[in-house]
Order: C-alpha cells, then structure tokens, then sequence
C-alpha cells in the first residue's frame, strides 16, 4: 500500500525506481532451496492480475519480493512485469529488470523480447525497440505487432514501412487482426493516409479478416478520420457483427466529419435496434453535434436519455453537456451542472471555464481559472487553451502573456494544443509576429498548430502569408484536414485569389475531401467571392451531401451578383430537401432581396423568420431590412423602422441608411444619423468621410469643410481604398493613388490610354463633388 499512496500523491518516480532497481541487483539467494514449480505460479498468477487491473507499481512490488522470497522468475514472470514498467512509462525501472533478465538468459525468449519491445516503444525509447527487434533471430507476430505499435505511437511513415516489410519478410509471419488494426491507426495523421488506407483494406479483403470485428472497426475509425465518411459508413453496414466500439467509432466518424443528421440517426439506431444500447463515450461523442448545430432540444433529451438510462455522470459526459448548454446561451444551466457535481475535476473546470469565455464572460473565466489553482488543482493543457481565448478578447495581450510565462514554467509549452492555444491568442490580439514565434519555437507541429497560424494570417489581413505556410506545410509531409482547407480557401475568397483557389481545389480533389460537406461549402463560398458564380453552382449541385451552411452559402452568392429571384428559388428548394433555415439563412435571403430591389419579398421573409420559423430577428436581420428601404428609396420609413427595433441599433444599421442619405441626397436625415454614428465610434473616419460626402453632394462645402476641420482636430484620418488583382499566381495590391508598385508608371500609361479610348467611344465621367472628395481623402 505504501507504493500505491506514493504513485497516488505523485511521489518522484526516480526516487522509486532507484529503490527497486537496488533490489534488483542481488545474487541467488543463499541457502535457499529450489522451489516448486507451483510457487512460480502463484506468483506470476499474482503478478498477472496486478497488470490486468492496471495496478503497476503493486506488481513491480510484487516481484520484487518474490525475488527477495528465493523464487526464480521464468519466461511468464518477465513479460508481465516489463509490462507493467512500459505502463507506468518507468524507463529506468524497465532498464533495470531488463538487466535482471539478461542476467539469468531470458534475452532469446519470443515473448520475453516481444514484451521488452513494447516497452521500450512505450517509454518513447523507438531506437532500442528496433535495435532488439533487429537482434531478434526469430521474430513471431507478437514481436512485429510490438514494434509496429512503437512506430503508430510515435507517428510518421515508419509504420507502415515497417508492415510492408513484415508482408515481404520470408519468415512466414502473417498479420493478424491486431497488425491491421495497429496500421490503419498510423494511416489518417499521414497527407496520404487515405490512398495507404485503401491499399490495407485490400490487403485485409485478400487475407479473410474483412469480418474481424476488431479490424471493422479500425477500418471505420480509419475511414471517418480522412475525411471519407461515406466509405467508413460503407464498412459500417457491411460488418456481420457490431460492439459498442463500433457504434462509438461512426458516431464520433459522423461528428467530426460535420455530418450531424447521420450522427443523430446512428445514435437513434443505436438505442433503438443495437443489442449494445450507448454508454458514457456514445452520449459524449453524440453531444458535440447538439453543440455546433446549437441544438438546445436535443441537447436536452440526450440529457433526459443519461438520466433515465442511469448511463452515469463521468467528467467527459458533464463536460459535452456543459459544452452544449454553453454554445446553446444556456450559460446558468451549464453553472447549475457544474456547480451540482461534487467531483473536483480539472476537466470539469475546463469544460466551465471555457463554457464562461464563449459567452462573452471574460473576467468570470478568468476568476474560476484563478481559484482552479487556489484549491490545488493544476491546470492542464485543455484548461490552457480554454482560458488563452479569454486573453484574445481583452484589449491586449498582457493577461496572456502571463499565462505564457506560467506555461513554459509548468513545461507544457511542447504540447500541440496549448501552443495552437498561443498562436491564436496572439493573432487575435494583433501580435501576429508573436504567433509566427511561437510556432516557430513548437518542436513538435500537429495539423491544428498549422490551421492556427493560417487562421493568424487571415486574420490579420495577411493572407497570401497563410498561402505560402500552405506550401510549407504540404512541404513537411504533414496531412491537411477539412479545417485547413476551410481556412485556405477563404484566404483565396478574401484575395479574390481565383488561380489559388482553383489550385487548392485540385488539390482537394487529389486527396479525396471533395465530398467533405465543409470543404464543399467553402469551395462554393470561394467560387462566389471570386466571381465565378457558374463553378460556384457546379460544386454545389456536385455535393453529395449538402448541410445548411452549404444551402446559406449558394443563397449568399446569389445575393452577392444581384440575383436575388434565383436566391428565392434555392430558398424554397432547400426547404423542399428537408434542411430547416436557420438564423444566417434569413441574413442571406434578406441581403439577397437587398441587392435585388426585392422590397415586398424582403419584407416577407422578415416576418416569416419569427411567425413562421420561431427565429427571433437579430442585428443583421434588421440592419438587411434598413439597407432594403434605404437602397429604394424610402429613407424616412427606414429611420422609422431603426426607431421602432426592439433591439438597440449599431453603427452597421445607422451606417447602412448614412450611406442611402448620400445616395438620395438628403441632408437633414444624412445629419440626424451622423449624430448617433458619432455617439457609438467617435474614433471611426469613415462616418465623418460619408458625411463629408453628404455636404459634397449638395455643394455645401463649408459644411464639408468643417467635417474635415473636425477629423484632423481629433488625428483621424481615413484608410485609403485598397484593390488588387492575380495575374501569374501573384497578388498585386494598390490603394488610392498608390505609386509603389514597381510597374506603377507602365500601369498609369495604360489607364491613360484606356481613358481615352472609353471617352471616344462616349463615355462621361461622373464628376460630383463627392467623387473628388473621395480621391482627396
């Protein structure tokens, strides 16, 4: 007991091991008469049920003082006990009995090295591991499982390198299904994970273990993590028998792959026809879907199913559930949750601390993040990374910068997800160059540290940037997820890149994540932003799965090119299908009807929202309807309906019918809505510049000039109008009378000639004094 109280109290391990390591150095006990056989197996039986129970330490003990007892160990005591060295990840202690063993000729035995392997593999020690297994004159299959093991767990392509050679080797060692199973894991963190997938499939069909249940569900697993879901699901239907691991593998497969309405019909399926009904990891894996589709009901009647089915409340199930209470703005139901559980978890904590962030309640997660250390819990990297974003939303980075300090205090700057934490912290907080530093400094890049700095990119306007780590990343072998591409193609759509959105859409089709519904939706939302409407519609009528972020986004690019009656039509066929509209369906439709002059049709999908789809009506939603009135005409209704919103108007509604006043020249409304512009962003130029240019129309240039005396008494000054162009997979980007880029003085002689030309062929320009007013600025 006194080594199970040192481990549970996180006692130093090298103090320990030195112990038993001394123990070990002894010579054959003296005088002690040779025992019995049945000894032996007492204590190996003993030992063996220590290991199975994971209770480690008590079984290194235990042998310990069956060596001290004169009981030689044999060929069923060593394996055991190296096992239970690689679980407790002991190094040293794995060393020691490693040379106990060398010592009294056990070094030949199969399952004695086998063993040695695994441990040596599971204490990160790969190059050991494959030097005995290159020693080992007769290898089994024990053995190359073993050190394929090694290999899955530290990643990269020696696994399969290493199974290829086991399939060519003339030792007659065929795979069995833990080989296969142990491979296909090592195949989705590879960027040509699927093509090798495919290969072992094959492999498996050929060598009869397609119905191994084991090796089913390391084909479903597979599938689902690159990106193939419909092949993974294809595996599903076709296994002859299931476990709850299977259930578990689709459900999880489905959410990750943003596929929630088959999630949801899996986990129906599940309880309803399974022999196997969903335990702690179903209702775990199944909650995150409720969460990103903001599914407050059936977050709730998962909820009821736990409770009714006494499934029981792990950390990992109130964490999902405070997760989906949460995103859902039920922020009081998800304290309640945490507040009843009587555990002191640091996941718990977590699942709380980032539940307060993502409600905007900043200094509260910072506070819980605060006590979490007062009662002794030590944070760890998922309590990192919830509480860094909290950083990113105050007004700089000086919170997270002592969150960075303690992070490289506690040594946790080498894991992955509080270094992608880091990144995105400081790119939010503008501190792009920080964020490039960090990932620089991040021994070990995981496909989230890249899609962070990509993010950082994009997010600090910087977007060819995150174009080029692109390349970089495609460079050090390491395998896009749908995310990335998500990421990529709206830096293309920002750029208006179409030559490198094009390129990465070859890419995505090389690698098969064209039938991704995310990557599909952010290829339509690249294609439309790009200009090129047709393509956009191909990609969409091409899905083979179609989400409501996909419909949203088509109807937007309607709406974008003026073609608001064809955005009406795809509205009522996406009903048609059975997708339900949501909150930013409304935006898109209403924005649509906005560019096209569509006023009734607008007016009637703003009362349908709530009348019909019980949508309460947002900031959007009306700033949509002031930009319809105002773009036809009807100013003084506009400022009416802005007076009249239940909802506190921004500056993007008061700005919308600003810019109207200029377009219709009126002067006194154009003034009325300058004052509350001025009250909510007295720092923002482009109000005064717009009321500058409501005087410039009428030609009351003292009014004008006043605005103008005013905005350089309080230092502000107007950000010049940018534009840029792709010609030869490069971005040219030129502002306002800009005169940098080196080819500036042939490009002026060509628009001089241009201008001239158009003028011949009749062309007036437009000479308002708004216009000149503008090029001043």
């Amino acid at each position: 007991m006194f080594l199970w109280c040192c481990w549970k109290w996180k006692w130093k391990w090298k103090q320990y091991a030195r112990k038993l390591i001394r123990s070990l150095n002894f010579s054959t006990t003296k005088g002690g008469a040779a025992r019995s056989q049945e000894d032996v197996f007492r204590w190996n039986a003993m030992i063996r049920e220590y290991v199975v129970h994971k209770q480690n330490e008590a079984a290194v003990q235990l042998y310990c003082q069956m060596v001290r007892s004169g009981v030689e160990a044999d060929n069923f005591t060593f394996p055991c006990v190296i096992k239970a060295c690689g679980s407790l990840g002991s190094l040293q202690l794995g060393k020691g009995i490693h040379s106990h063993l060398l010592q009294k000729g056990f070094q030949s035995d199969a399952f004695v090295v086998s063993a040695l392997i695994d441990m040596y593999a599971k204490c990160k020690e790969i190059e050991i591991a494959r030097q005995l297994f290159d020693k080992t004159s007769q290898r089994d299959v024990v053995s190359w499982n073993a050190m394929i093991a090694g290999y899955a767990k530290k990643g990269g392509c020696e696994t399969l390198q290493l199974y290829r050679l086991m399939l060519q080797s003339g030792e007659k060692q065929n795979p069995n299904s833990i080989t296969y199973a142990t491979v296909l894991s090592a195949c989705s963190p590879l960027i040509t994970g699927s093509q090798h997938g495919r290969e072992i499939h094959s492999h498996i069909m050929k060598s009869g273990f397609a119905s191994d249940i084991l090796v089913g569900n390391a084909l479903v697993a597979m599938y689902a993590k690159c990106g193939n879901i419909d092949d993974a699901c294809l595996v599903f239907d076709k296994m002859p028998e299931r476990d709850t691991v299977t259930w578990n593998a689709i459900i999880a497969g489905c959410v990750q792959n943003w596929c929630w309405d088959k999630a949801f019909e899996f986990f129906h399926q599940m309880k309803v026809k399974a022999a196997e009904k969903p335990n702690a990891v179903t209702v775990s894996s199944i909650l995150p879907a409720c969460a990103a589709l903001i599914a407050l009901q059936r977050g709730k009647e998962i909820h009821a199913y736990i409770v009714r089915n006494e499934i029981g409340y792990d950390a990992f199930v109130i964490s999902a559930l405070i997760d989906v209470y949460a995103k859902c703005g039920k922020i009081e139901m998800a304290g309640l949750l945490f507040d009843r559980m009587n555990e002191i978890d640091v996941v718990l904590w977590s699942a709380m601390i980032a539940a307060y962030v993502q409600n905007g309640l900043t200094y509260k997660g910072l506070d819980l993040f605060r006590n979490l250390q007062i009662i002794g819990l030590k944070p760890n990297s998922v309590t990192i990374a919830s509480i860094l974003p909290a950083c990113a939303k105050l007004a700089g980075p000086e919170q997270g910068k002592e969150i960075h300090v303690y992070i490289i205090k506690n040594r946790l700057e080498g894991n992955s997800f509080v270094g992608s934490a880091l990144i995105d912290m400081y790119a939010k907080s503008g501190s792009v160059d920080t964020a490039v530093t960090v990932f620089k400094g991040m021994s070990q890049k995981d496909v989230p540290s890249w899609n962070s700095m990509m993010t950082g990119y994009v997010h600090n306007d910087k977007c060819y940037e995150a174009l080029k780590l692109f390349r970089q990343m495609v460079l050090d072998a390491v395998r896009p997820d749908e995310v990335t591409f998500s990421i990529l193609l709206s830096a293309c759509a920002h750029l208006a890149a179409l030559q490198h959105g094009t390129e990465i859409h070859n890419y995505i089709i090389r690698n098969g994540f064209e039938f991704v519904v995310m990557v599909g939706s952010a290829l339509v939302d690249m294609y439309t932003k790009c200009g090129s409407l047709k393509v956009a519609w191909q990609v969409f009528v091409t899905m083979s799965q179609r989400n409501v972020v996909s419909w949203n986004t088509m109807i937007a690019g309607y709406g974008i090119h003026g073609y608001g009656k064809d955005a009406i039509i795809l509205f009522n066929q996406m009903q048609e299908a059975g997708v339900k509209p949501d909150y930013i369906t409304f935006i898109a439709i209403m924005s649509a009807c906005s560019h096209a002059g569509l006023l009734d049709e607008g007016f009637q999908y703003f009362h349908s929202m709530s009348r019909e789809y019980h949508i309460m009506p947002g900031v959007e939603h009306y700033a949509c309807m002031v930009d319809l009135l105002g773009r036809a005409g009807k100013l003084d209704k506009a400022y009416s309906f802005i007076k009249n919103m239940p909802l506190e108007p921004d500056a993007g509604i008061w700005g919308g019918l600003l810019g109207a006043c200029i377009i219709h020249g009126n002067i006194e409304l154009g003034e009325l809505v300058a004052e509350h512009l001025f009250e909510l962003e007295p720092e923002n130029a482009g109000y005064y510049v717009l009321l500058s240019n409501v005087y410039g129309v009428s030609g009351r240039w003292d009014r004008a000039a006043k605005v103008r005396a005013m905005m350089k008494a309080r230092g502000l000054k107007k950000t010049p109008g940018c534009s840029w162009i792709e010609v030869r997979n490069r971005v040219h980007t030129f502002f306002a009378g800009d005169k940098s880029h080196p080819q500036s003085m042939q490009i002026y002689r060509v628009l001089e000639n241009l201008t001239g030309q158009i003028r011949k062929a009749g062309y007036v320009p437009i000479t308002s004094p708004m216009l000149h007013y503008c090029e001043d600025e």
